[in-house]
């Protein structure tokens, strides 16, 4: 019987240690403003672009973008970080990348968003160097396409129920319906109503309060909206407030910003508010950490939705390569993050299609990066 022999690492590639790290700020425009509960907004959010360069010639490419008031992030915060971290990066192996994320907490612990990019950049890197994309290093391709969610903002109830009509019709059959910011439950209400009656029966419709309303108004929203078939997704600010709601309504429940560790997914399957529950990378600290999270989550049980906080083609490709190493019954969706937003960084990165999406095949992250639009880099560690 004939065997092929699996790619090997090069004798050069295995001995390559990281020369240079560069760093952009970019602004991201989305597409349609993002309103959320709690006044918190989405609409031009600046995203951080960093490149590993080696000795070998190779570039890995990591990206992080946190949203303003969603998580203990900011995008100037990533350089500082990274620079702290530089006697750590520069010289390091770039191969195996958990090895060198290890190095990285001992130095400064605690930065994980900062890290986040960092990681994933490691993981381009070792892609590259073995011919694999990456999702074959994380234990193969599990499915050729993955299902999408639409991400539909908090306005008036007919609007939101056009969005998700115009959604539907592009093959999307999970709609993520964001509540809570005009501030009065009713309203709340009519949001899930016009979308369950815009879709039909049978599509995953959710409300998203993104950690911004009272138990009270969750819990008056979740009892009027039982007869739906919807599921609630992170309504409060603390787990034990999540399931007095979860309690309260008897409604599945899905984990967002809440859910950033071991423990906080521990808690929450505890508490039995996880149903489901998003997977960011910058929530965890990279696709290394996110990988660990999604092992957890399967243990468990929940339903995942592989993704991260808002990025564009880089963080997107990295999230899609975890989601397809993933089995298919638990990923619950992943996200075109960089199709809500504007520019494309990577003119062959992955785009929807028919309410799917396909990971890259190439080396690595699969995607070129159009430096072009990138401009001068910001901060330049050598």
């Amino acid at each position: 019987m004939n065997r092929i022999a699996p790619p090997a690492l090069s004798a050069v590639a295995i001995g390559q240690r990281i020369t240079r790290l560069r760093l952009w700020h970019v602004p991201l425009t989305s597409h349609t403003a993002y309103y959320m509960a709690d006044g918190k907004t989405c609409d031009t959010v600046e995203t951080v672009i960093i490149a590993v360069d080696t000795d070998a010639g190779l570039t890995g490419w990591g990206e992080v973008c946190p949203i303003p008031h969603y998580l203990p992030a900011y995008a100037r915060g990533v350089a500082p970080a990274l620079q702290e971290l530089a006697q750590v990066i520069l010289g390091g192996d770039p191969i195996g990348a958990e090895a060198l994320m290890a190095r990285a907490d001992v130095f400064l612990p605690g930065h994980v968003y900062a890290k986040s990019a960092l990681d994933i950049a490691l993981w381009d890197i070792t892609g590259q160097s073995a011919g694999l994309p990456i999702h074959a290093l994380m234990g193969g391709r599990r499915q050729d396409t993955l299902p999408l969610y639409h991400s539909i903002t908090c306005v008036e109830p007919d609007e939101m129920a056009r969005i998700a009509r115009d959604a539907q019709a592009q093959g999307i059959t999970q709609f993520q319906a964001k509540l809570g910011a005009s501030g009065d439950w009713q309203t709340d209400v009519e949001r899930l109503a016009t979308v369950r009656e815009a879709v039909g029966s049978g599509p995953l419709v959710y409300g998203d309060w993104n950690c911004g309303a009272t138990t009270l108004d969750a819990i008056r929203v979740g009892r009027s909206a039982a007869y739906l078939d919807v599921m609630l997704e992170a309504p409060c600010a603390t787990l034990e407030d999540c399931a007095r709601v979860q309690s309260a309504t008897g409604l599945p429940m899905k984990m967002d910003e809440l859910a950033h560790d071991t423990g906080s997914l521990l808690a929450a399957h505890r508490l039995g508010v996880m149903d489901a529950v998003a997977l960011k990378l910058s929530k965890f600290g990279g696709l290394s950490a996110t990988r660990r999270a999604r092992d957890l989550c399967l243990h468990l049980g929940a339903k995942m939705c592989i993704e991260c906080t808002w990025g564009s083609d880089i963080v997107t490709a990295a999230a899609l390569h975890l989601g397809a190493a993933s089995p298919p019954t638990r990923l619950l969706n992943v996200c075109d993050l960089s199709g809500y937003v504007s520019p494309r960084l990577a003119p062959d990165a992955p785009t929807r299609a028919v309410g799917r999406i396909a990971p890259p095949d190439g080396p690595g992250l699969g995607i070129t990066i159009d430096e072009d639009r990138l401009g001068t880099p910001d901060l330049i560690l050598d």
